[in-house]
């Protein structure tokens, strides 16, 4: 595989590459089923590692054949395609990368959690990040819709990789409370994740000031790295 393969014989190479066995646990682990998050979507069973490894050796893949991948009924080839533009993001043209991901997001081919969790802080956060500007993630986090949403949380990643706090304190309180779990738990790991990498006086004081209000899976994820004392204080607060 590399930059000149045609999207058909790349799909046929995911395919090949499938564990029937993995894929059945996956249309469990992802929730396929009526009325569940990720219903109706279709897995061949592929880990991974394994498609960064195939990323990698489609590095430069023109933008038509990623759209095209992207538009495919495998979870596993739409994740191939995320980190092909993110492969591709690296090397070139960063603003049309980020484009193409804004507009799969919007078409709604980003629609499961390790998907948007994949993406959504080595495309857009970090485009935004290098920018200097966190708005537009203000705006996905607005979003009614899940994947949206989480994008705008998750896409904060790259800003607290950075050592800065702002996004996602400015994201907060847009989802707090939204009690979707897969917000809670976005929401929990990024606050987490701002302790661990900015500073955890910064968690402290947002945590002194919205455990209270916060949703008990948001809460128990941001605590995780705290003591003892301070979590079963913070959880107190819920009370």
């Amino acid at each position: 595989m590399n930059a000149d393969s045609a999207a058909a014989d790349i799909v046929a190479r995911v395919v090949a590459m499938g564990d029937p066995e993995r894929a059945a646990s996956s249309l469990r682990f992802f929730k396929t089923g009526p009325g569940e998050y990720g219903e109706g979507d279709r897995f061949v069973g592929v880990r991974v590692p394994a498609l960064r490894t195939l990323a990698r050796s489609l590095r430069g893949l023109p933008a038509a054949t990623v759209v095209e991948l992207l538009s495919g009924e495998l979870h596993e080839v739409r994740m191939l395609a995320l980190l092909v533009v993110a492969e591709n993001y690296r090397m070139s043209e960063p603003e049309a990368w980020v484009e193409l991901y804004r507009e799969a997001i919007r078409a709604g081919r980003v629609n499961n959690w390790d998907l948007v969790d994949c993406s959504a802080a080595t495309i857009l956060g970090d485009h935004l990040c290098r920018g200097g500007d966190h708005t537009e993630l203000l705006r996905w986090a607005s979003s009614d819709d899940l994947w949206e949403r989480r994008v705008g949380i998750v896409g904060t990643h790259a800003f607290i990789i950075a050592g800065r706090s702002e996004a996602i304190l400015a994201v907060a309180p847009l989802v707090v409370d939204d009690r979707r779990d897969l917000i809670q738990k976005a929401l929990g790991w990024m606050l987490r994740e701002m302790g661990k990498r900015v500073d955890e006086t910064t968690l402290l004081d947002y945590l002194e000031a919205n455990a209270a209000r916060m949703g008990r899976t948001a809460l128990s994820y941001s605590v995780e790295r705290l003591s003892k004392e301070r979590r079963s204080y913070f959880r107190g607060l819920r009370s």
